[in-house]
């Protein structure tokens, strides 16, 4: 399936029409949904920092973007695969430039409210500074991306100090 994807894509580069063949029914019928390839599970960890925080004061967001290793997937023009990946013992590879939507619910309240969009460095980290309001819950979210299944992580931080 691997050889007949590069060949597409080799294809498309130089201007040629692509045609779907019988041996590669997927690509005839929906290119988002190939069955020879697996969708890599994802998992997104967050942390709010320093615990507890002190009202006014930044606080650091940092996280990181990972898909297991045991599932090969593609992600837009580039195709990962857990043997050209992933070390011997690593069952997680970082994912580097994805958007994460960063998200924060105060205490008591039942809704989201929007902070930030950020990406993730080379290396599948990201980090963004941001004022403690409130105690409440911080959440990153990947909304997935082609083979790539969405994921979000959550962290409760409580502020304590006096409102000025």
């Amino acid at each position: 399936m691997m050889r007949r994807l590069a060949a597409g894509l080799a294809a498309a580069a130089l201007g040629a029409t692509m045609v779907a063949t019988a041996a590669s029914p997927a690509l005839a019928d929906d290119p988002g949904l190939d069955p020879d390839v697996a969708g890599g599970r994802t998992s997104l960890q967050l942390d709010a920092s320093p615990e507890p925080a002190w009202r006014g004061k930044r606080i650091t967001l940092s996280g990181k973007l990972t898909v297991q290793c045991d599932a090969d997937y593609i992600s837009g023009l580039v195709s990962v695969h857990h043997a050209d990946t992933c070390k011997k013992q690593e069952r997680w590879h970082r994912l580097a430039w994805k958007r994460i939507v960063i998200l924060f619910q105060p205490a008591g309240s039942g809704k989201w409210e929007y902070v930030d969009t950020l990406r993730t460095s080379g290396k599948g980290y990201f980090s963004t500074k941001v004022p403690a309001r409130t105690s409440g819950t911080w959440r990153a979210v990947f909304e997935g991306a082609k083979w790539l299944s969405p994921s979000e992580g959550t962290d409760w931080l409580k502020v304590i100090g006096h409102r000025r």
